[in-house]
């Protein structure tokens, strides 16, 4: 960008000769003409435009007189139309022709991607949280045989679920404000590439100690997958389109998490545990590959930024060829106005420092956990399901095999049952959105998010019940294992319900509430599959269930509360009343 204070030599009068740019015309979209008049006055030097209400455009300010030369700058949105360049064509003898105006289709508003590129976009995005998941569900298969050359207990062998979850937990607050500034792209290859990188060195490690450090470092690298793919939808999706997209989005994690021991019990019983992580560095790494390849930014404010770069780099590319000024529109739209101008985006400009983002990042999400008693009560509710799911890690290998003789990967098969939990959740939550639009009162408040999941989330304390009564040996496994599959049914209510109610809530605050109940998911998640095997051997797999269920049963009030009682909570909140006054 040319510096407003220098000086360039005075173009000459043919310099506001009509025609029009190079790549540019009548067709062009956001290229709007103007009929051109005679070199006017321009205002406001170095100075920010006015926004025109009336005819949606960048109007001249019309304050200081502007000498020939100065740049004037504006802000640049969606919906501006560009102006078109005053002169193309050359005024003197040996002048260059003018530069070709930039492809500024790759920064179009995600909004208005076509939905063939939507739905591709969501659909990759929902797989490699598949992945991410996957990761953490095919650890277990191989920790009898790491306890064995390690000699290490079982629960210490499990302690790698904990520290992958430890990182899957804190990476994003941290990650989260660098996908702000620079784009999901950029974060999600630096991820994808640290996270393959991790998978291999998991696979080679030699020591106990070194496979702890490495899981770490392996959540930390997929915990993007997963966490950014609801800001993806977010990007290219409004509000209103959002549940099918997050329903896919919700499906894949868990089904990611029964596919990861499903496939790695195979793999443990017929090879070594190590090969359950070489085969997923080559998966991962092709998925990363792909994502080079196909992924596009989704961020509009990252797009938008790019765009005004570009503009601005032509701008001075034709100033440099003796081109200098564009057609812009007068206070009166009427006529044309030749001006020197760059482009910036308002965004960047409100934007706090990276450390401040940082900082923020870190301190609002445990600041909304302990003082808004919505995000409090749905942290621990999503929580403890969260928990629930990845304590099956540990104990449908442990019921099948001893109750049932299962083998290593014929009791790792029975997690095909949450894979099709999640399959039938995602596509009953689909068809839940056409009874929600067919009825409108649904999604008129936040509450309208719970209306289902009232019902559906009790099919997890009522799958607990029925997989610890159903596990004896007397029974059939495939009683239990329907269990399993009615339990996700309910585990994936209250996910799905935790971010659309959070967001629907908080709006700019619920980046923040859903980093809070993000930590408290994954924390929680991570601990339990360390006291799964003495409390199942202690209270009975009837008892232990039981006592899990009545959690549940206990926590399912939640939804509740907040379909009667939601308006008059968040009306005496700070953060979500002061959304309510801005949206009456």
């Amino acid at each position: 960008m040319a510096d407003p204070e220098i000086e360039l030599p005075p173009q000459p009068e043919q310099a506001y000769s009509r025609g029009e740019a190079p790549g540019i015309n009548a067709n062009t979209p956001g290229i709007k003409s103007y009929a051109p008049s005679e070199p006017q006055p321009r205002t406001a030097r170095n100075s920010v435009a006015k926004f025109d209400e009336k005819n949606d455009s960048q109007a001249v300010p019309e304050s200081e007189e502007v000498e020939p030369g100065d740049i004037v700058f504006h802000y640049l949105t969606y919906s501006t139309e560009l102006p078109p360049p005053t002169s193309i064509c050359p005024t003197r003898e040996g002048q260059q022709p003018a530069p070709e105006a930039p492809n500024l289709k790759k920064y179009d508003n995600p909004f208005d991607w076509p939905e063939t590129r939507k739905n591709v976009t969501v659909y990759f995005s929902c797989f490699i949280t598949a992945l991410t998941a996957f990761s953490a569900g095919s650890y277990s298969p191989g920790v009898q045989q790491m306890t064995e050359e390690w000699h290490v207990s079982s629960v210490a062998a499990f302690v790698g679920i904990t520290t992958f979850t430890c990182g899957f937990a804190v990476a994003p607050m941290i990650l989260a404000p660098f996908s702000e500034i620079n784009g999901r792209r950029p974060v999600f290859i630096a991820s994808g590439i640290l996270f393959v990188i991790c998978q291999l060195c998991t696979g080679l490690t030699q020591s106990y100690a070194g496979m702890l450090v490495v899981r770490f470092f392996t959540g930390v690298g997929g915990s993007t997958f997963s966490t950014m793919v609801g800001g993806v939808v977010s990007d290219i999706y409004h509000t209103e389109d959002r549940n099918t997209p997050m329903a896919l989005f919700s499906g894949g994690a868990l089904f990611g998490t029964g596919w990861g021991p499903l496939v790695c019990g195979f793999i443990a019983q017929n090879t070594t545990w190590r090969w359950i992580f070489y085969m997923q560095a080559i998966m991962n790494g092709a998925a990363v590959a792909l994502i080079c390849v196909t992924f596009k930014e989704t961020r509009g404010s990252v797009l938008l930024s790019r765009k005004a770069t570009a503009l601005n780099k032509w701008y001075a590319a034709r100033e440099e060829a003796g081109y200098y000024t564009v057609n812009m529109p007068s206070a009166d739209g009427k006529a044309a106005v030749p001006q020197r101008i760059r482009w910036k985006v308002k965004e960047d400009e409100l934007r706090a420092s990276l450390m401040s983002m940082i900082r923020t990042s870190l301190f609002r999400p445990f600041h909304l956990l302990f003082t808004e008693p919505v995000v409090f009560f749905f942290s621990l509710w999503v929580a403890f399901s969260w928990a629930v799911l990845y304590l099956t890690l540990a104990a449908i290998p442990l019921v099948f095999q001893r109750n049932h003789g299962f083998s290593l990967q014929q009791a790792n098969a029975v997690f095909a049952a949450m894979c099709v939990g999640a399959i039938i959740s995602t596509f009953i939550s689909i068809y839940q959105e056409k009874i929600a639009k067919k009825y409108g009162k649904l999604t008129n408040t936040p509450e309208g998010r719970l209306y289902f999941a009232c019902i559906e989330s009790a099919c997890m304390p009522i799958g607990l019940f029925m997989f610890g009564w159903t596990s004896f040996s007397g029974i059939h496994w495939i009683v239990p294992s329907i269990a399993v599959a009615i339990a996700t049914i309910g585990i994936f209510s209250i996910y799905l319900s935790t971010f659309n109610y959070l967001a629907d809530t908080y709006h700019r605050y619920a980046s923040s509430a859903l980093a809070a109940q993000s930590f408290c998911r994954n924390m929680l998640g991570g601990a339990f599959p360390l006291v799964t095997r003495q409390m199942y051997n202690g209270l009975t797999f009837g008892g232990a269930s039981s006592l899990l269920g009545g959690i549940g049963t206990l926590l399912t009030i939640v939804p509740w509360v907040l379909v009667f009682y939601g308006p008059k909570i968040r009306r005496r909140s700070k953060f979500a009343s002061e959304i309510m006054n801005t949206h009456d």
